[in-house]
Formats: structure tokens, C-alpha cells, sequence
């Protein structure tokens, strides 16, 4: 999510995997309400879950202080939505600094929001935290706190995504892994609890290649995607501004994806900075389909290129969205993000 702007005096090093309109009246009939992009102004790291008939919609604010949610029947529905405050930070003390990249996942029969949270006297010591609820509705359902997520190491920890493959609940998230000389790996493990781990983690990638450390040498914003036989695992790297882009881990369905081996990595980014439609440092995507059956990408960008000061508090990375292509493949061809505008 936010690497790049880890304390610079030294190197310290965040939607389920896809399984599968508000009407407008008009003056005779119903129409369809279409996608607009930007769907979410001043929403950074944006996911959205499908859960029976509803869409919901999380993501960082630009105060990094609270968890927020908003709920509609379709996607274009989310960009007028009321948001619902689900979790504020305290006041002082543990998780009082900054809260990045929530994510609500719903599985056991409870509602799940994992996200990154800083402490007061550090909001640089990011961990991640898990809040569970029970009940049909999440916007009005009682939220604890069930505690942090247990990993090998007590280190900058952020971006975990929930999916279930064969049967097996996983957690893919991003982490500084101590005598590593990079701001964040990916890694995956089985979850035994919401909060711990089933098994050691796999280290799946490393950041080495030059358009993963542009500024910073950063892995993070894991989200699964499993189609045509194959499990394509999106992650973002580099800095946060207009070098920020996605790359992509390909494993085949079958394949031990415990064994970092089963997983091959893109040599070029998969999604990146779009001169002529002026989208710029996209990244930190999910993946949901929508109402008419298309695989939407769901990520975030800048419309502008310059950013003054600490990209930290630039706060206007949108929340967007468009259709996934695939090629004859099988392979997700995510092409370059669109133009502002309505979607197609």
C-alpha cells in the first residue's frame, strides 16, 4: 500500500479469490445506472466483495484513522452509497496510527475486516489486525477486536487477502522479512485461525526486478484470481507515485502452491501508468464480478502525474474499475486503465 513512505532513516521494510445497477428512472422505464470512473473519489487500496446480492465496498481514507464500508445492489450503485464508519482508531496507544488497506472477507459464518494499523508513538510500526462480527448485515453487526496476526516475524506487516482453494482457506499477504534487504515480500500461508497461521509461510516473491524498486523495493497489495485452470496472483510494486504498477504470479491450479517454485512471475508489469488516458500510478487492486457476470479490476490511480510533497498525504488516488480481457490462453489481459468517464 503505503511502503514508500516508511521512515527513510532506515530500511523497514495490504477481496476473496473470484471462484466463479441502481436503477435510474427514466421517463417511461428504468435504466440502467452506468459505471463512471472514477467509481470512489479519495479512496486508495479499494476492494470489493460480492456477498449474495450485495456489493460492498472498502478502502483507505485519506485521514488513515478509521475502517469504512458502503453497500448497493451494483457496482454503480457504490459511488453514491452511504459509508458506514465499521472501526475508528483509538485516541493513544497501540493501532492509534495509521490504519491502511482494510479488507472484508466473510467466511465461518462471520464477517472478517483485516487491515494495517500503526501505534500512536509509531505509526510507522504497521501490523496487521483482524475485527470479526456475526449477524446478516456488516454495516450494523457489533465489531470486535479479535487481535493481530500471528507471523514468524514482528516486523512492517501489511495487505493481507483471505481465499479459499481445494477446500484449504489461505492468507496472502506482503511483510518485511528481517535480513532481507527489500520493504516488503509476498508470502502465503494456510490459516489455522483468522489470526494464525497453519503452517510456515511460503516466501512467493521478492521484489528484484527493476520496475519493482523504482524508490522502494516493494511486493504488497496481494488479490487471487482463479480462472481457466490457473491461479493469477496480482501484487503492486515500486514506490507509490506514477512508477507504482502491478505485477503477476501465475500458478497452475493443480500445482502445490505452498512451493514458491510452483509460481512463475511476469518479467514486465501486467497494469501501469497510462500517459495518453492520464492514469497514473495504478495499483493495489481487487477482483469482483459484477452484476452482468464480468470480471471487473478494481484498483486504485492518481489523475495526475507531479505529486508536491510526500506522496503519503497526496490523497487523491480514486477507487476505479474495468473489465478484465482474456486472452486465447486463458491468460488475464488487464490492458491499460481507462480514461475518466463512463465505462463501456
Amino acid at each position: 500500500m503505503l511502503n514508500h513512505i516508511i521512515n527513510r532513516r532506515e530500511l523497514i521494510v495490504g477481496g476473496a479469490a473470484l471462484a466463479i445497477g441502481a436503477g435510474l428512472p427514466g421517463a417511461a422505464q428504468a435504466k440502467e445506472a452506468k459505471i463512471q470512473n472514477p467509481l470512489v473519489l479519495q479512496r486508495a487500496d479499494p476492494q470489493i466483495l460480492r456477498h449474495g446480492d450485495d456489493f460492498y465496498f472498502t478502502a483507505s481514507v485519506p485521514e488513515y484513522d478509521r475502517i469504512v464500508l458502503r453497500r448497493a445492489k451494483t457496482i454503480a450503485g457504490l459511488r453514491d452509497a452511504p459509508e458506514t464508519v465499521i472501526w475508528r482508531r483509538p485516541t493513544s496507544g497501540k493501532m492509534a496510527g495509521y490504519i491502511w488497506a482494510p479488507e472484508i472477507h466473510h467466511f465461518d459464518g462471520k464477517w472478517h475486516f483485516y487491515f494495517a494499523a500503526g501505534d500512536g508513538d509509531d505509526k510507522f510500526h504497521i501490523r496487521t489486525y483482524v475485527l470479526q462480527a456475526e449477524g446478516a448485515d456488516p454495516l450494523t453487526a457489533d465489531w470486535t477486536l479479535l487481535g493481530q496476526l500471528e507471523t514468524p516475524w514482528d516486523s512492517f506487516t501489511l495487505d493481507s487477502t483471505i481465499f479459499a482453494h481445494k477446500g484449504v482457506r489461505y492468507i496472502c499477504w506482503a511483510q518485511h522479512e528481517p535480513g532481507i534487504a527489500t520493504n516488503s515480500n509476498l508470502y502465503l500461508a494456510p490459516l489455522k485461525t483468522p489470526t494464525t497461521l497453519a503452517a510456515p509461510p511460503a516466501r512467493l516473491t521478492v521484489p528484484t526486478l527493476d520496475w519493482e524498486v523504482q524508490g522502494f523495493k516493494v511486493a504488497e497489495g496481494p488479490a487471487l484470481l482463479a480462472r481457466n485452470g490457473r491461479l493469477f496472483l496480482t501484487y503492486s510494486a515500486s514506490a507509490t507515485d506514477a512508477r507504482y504498477c502491478m505485477g503477476m504470479l501465475t500458478a497452475d491450479a493443480d500445482a502445490d502452491i505452498m512451493d514458491p517454485k510452483a509460481w512463475s512471475k511476469s518479467p514486465a508489469p501486467v497494469f501501469a501508468t497510462s500517459e495518453a488516458n492520464k492514469v497514473f500510478g495504478p495499483g493495489h487492486n481487487s477482483f469482483v464480478v459484477d452484476e452482468k457476470g464480468r470480471d471487473l479490476l478494481v484498483y486504485h490511480g492518481r489523475d495526475y502525474r507531479e505529486i508536491k510533497g510526500d506522496p503519503l498525504f497526496d490523497h487523491n488516488r480514486h477507487a476505479r474499475v474495468q473489465p478484465i480481457a482474456y486472452r486465447k490462453d486463458g491468460t488475464p489481459d488487464f490492458g491499460v486503465p481507462v480514461a475518466n468517464g463512463v465505462l463501456g
